[in-house]
């Protein structure tokens, strides 16, 4: 499936909304923070542009991607959230990130939880899998409030990776 470009969606806090090349200066700096690491990083200047630049390209390859967390009352961006997928994901994979100093406000589990719905009902997937770094309790805190389940058995490129199961039904 293609698409034609990003959604926006509205939750009751942040809006979901397409990247903007405004962006890139604090993504950037997340992905060359040790605070990447469970993302396979830190990475350097070209690896994060890559990455973002791919974020933007999974809508028009895929008819999904990558979404920013932009406070609504604001506008401040304070992270990111995705539904991942080419050839470094097994499967599509539902993600998310906030930025230091937005941590335990629930930000990425407003974002998952619509970003996810949205798949289920627009996409019709039956699932979704998160992978999470062995030690990421934050992470793993939001996939278990999402009603994801451990799932030992699904694919994973990263052998320690902890894969977490979204099911549509």
């Amino acid at each position: 499936m293609s698409g034609t470009g990003a959604i926006t969606l509205r939750t009751e806090r942040p809006i979901l909304r397409k990247p903007e090349i405004d962006d890139f200066e604090a993504y950037a700096r997340l992905m060359a923070s040790p605070r990447s690491a469970g993302m396979g990083g830190p990475f350097d200047l070209r690896a994060a542009w890559g990455m973002f630049c791919n974020d933007v390209a999974l809508w028009q390859l895929f008819g999904h991607g990558a979404l920013m967390i932009a406070l609504a009352e604001s506008g401040e961006c304070v992270g990111q959230v995705g539904i991942n997928h080419g050839p470094p994901f097994p499967e599509k994979e539902l993600g998310w990130f906030v930025y230091e100093g937005h941590e335990g406000r629930g930000y990425a589990t407003e974002a998952a939880l619509a970003l996810r719905d949205w798949a289920f009902s627009t996409l019709k997937l039956p699932s979704l899998v998160s992978y999470i770094a062995p030690g990421n309790a934050a992470s793993v805190a939001v996939a278990e409030r999402l009603g994801a389940r451990l799932d030992p058995a699904a694919p994973r490129t990263v052998p320690a990776d902890l894969v977490y199961r979204h099911s549509a039904s």
